[in-house]
């Protein structure tokens, strides 16, 4: 449905070509004034909404932008107006994670007069650290009233366009951010392994470049040290957060002479291949080797069996982030703010008890850990829980 690299206006329907099955070409003002049989100034009238116009020439000329599917263009509307009511979302490509962030910015804007457009910039996220400033200037000005960028290189990027960077390389900056409590999350899933009485625990680290990753795995070595388990460096591979990058890591845990229990993946991508990794050497999830993930994708329920992860809410993520570009588009000096997401424990089938630790002994310790509260690291249950 799209061309990398190139803005997707039909993402959130916005079309702005022909209504009619057998028009071939856009839809003009012209065209609407011809067929309602009124000038192109009353057409404009009619569509900004300004007085002079009678109700029953009103009625018409609606009736007729209704019929030929006519959308008068961004560019028209932000010369006209100095507003597209049009926001940006400019992510490096469309996997799991930024599909769920616009579905989060798209139910935020559902009750809004805002629009999204949604670009990418593949081609270039690998490789040319800062590739955003370039699309920003595309899209910001006669396209867009401001710009959500999903995990930007740089987060200090000039111009004057109403931004807000979503879990940023760097973490936050002057830029209004929003991320998700990495630290405490991966904690929540070391110590449920822990709990379980795993001690050989595995843990395949994301991109070391992100904020996020580097997050994540301090998580897990605090939670070890908590525990006074030693960190064993035979145990930490590091993937780049894709289905690829933890084929490896996961083959070289698992063929270890004394191979892990449990696995950790930094996010749910690896930890779904972690498991097809499992499969393929003959292991079986949950009896020979735990798995858990972290993001709660929506693959992540769907899996034989289903996933053991740590919800970072990531919906919530992009309906918080178009929140807060909303009030920074209505309120241009307000400071920066910066909101991270709590995380929470989602039981499903993929991790188990091993050795001396019962299942009631299990259990207990898991109501205690709920007992001490806190929104980070509550644990939960979801799709027919643990075991």
């Amino acid at each position: 449905m799209s061309t990398i690299g190139n803005v997707i206006e039909t993402v959130f329907d916005n079309v702005l070509y022909a209504g009619r099955l057998n028009r071939s070409t856009k839809v003009t003002i012209e065209d609407v004034a011809a067929e309602a049989k009124v000038s192109i100034s009353t057409v404009s009238r009619v569509v900004n909404g300004r007085y002079g116009v009678a109700p029953a020439t009103d009625a018409r000329v609606r009736a007729v932008i209704a019929d030929l599917g006519y959308e008068a263009s961004l560019v028209a509307r932000s010369l006209r107006n100095h507003r597209t009511n049009v926001l940006g979302v400019v992510v490096t490509d469309f996997e799991p994670f930024s599909a769920e962030l616009l579905k989060g910015a798209a139910r935020f804007i559902r009750g809004t007069d805002y629009e999204l457009i949604v670009y990418s910039g593949v081609r270039h996220a690998d490789y040319e650290p800062g590739w955003e400033g370039r699309y920003l200037s595309r899209l910001s000005g006669t396209l867009t009233d401001g710009i959500l960028i999903v995990t930007p290189t740089v987060v200090d990027i000039p111009g004057s366009s109403p931004v807000v960077a979503v879990d940023p390389h760097l973490g936050p900056s002057r830029l209004p951010t929003v991320d998700s409590q990495n630290f405490e999350g991966a904690v929540t899933a070391t110590r449920h392994l822990l709990e379980l009485g795993h001690r050989r625990i595995g843990f395949i680290a994301g991109r070391p470049d992100l904020e996020s990753a580097r997050l994540r795995q301090q998580g897990f070595r605090s939670a070890l040290d908590q525990s006074s388990i030693d960190f064993d460096s035979e145990l930490l591979k590091v993937g780049k957060y894709t289905a690829e990058s933890a084929e490896g890591p996961a083959t070289e845990l698992l063929r270890q002479d004394d191979p892990p229990t449990a696995i950790f993946a930094a996010n749910d991508v690896m930890a779904i291949r972690a498991m097809e990794v499992a499969r393929g050497l003959g292991l079986r999830v949950p009896e020979d080797v735990s798995i858990i993930g972290f993001d709660n994708i929506p693959e992540s329920a769907l899996t034989q069996p289903p996933l053991t992860t740590i919800d970072q809410s990531i919906q919530q993520m992009g309906y918080e982030a178009a929140r807060l570009l909303v009030e920074l588009i209505a309120n241009p000096d307000q400071a920066p703010q910066h909101i991270s997401v709590p995380t929470r424990l989602v039981e499903r089938q993929t991790c188990r008890a091993i050795g001396s630790v019962s299942t009631r002994t299990w259990r207990k310790a898991r109501e205690a850990r709920t007992a001490e509260g806190g929104t980070a690291g509550t644990i939960g249950n979801d799709e027919g829980g643990g075991k």
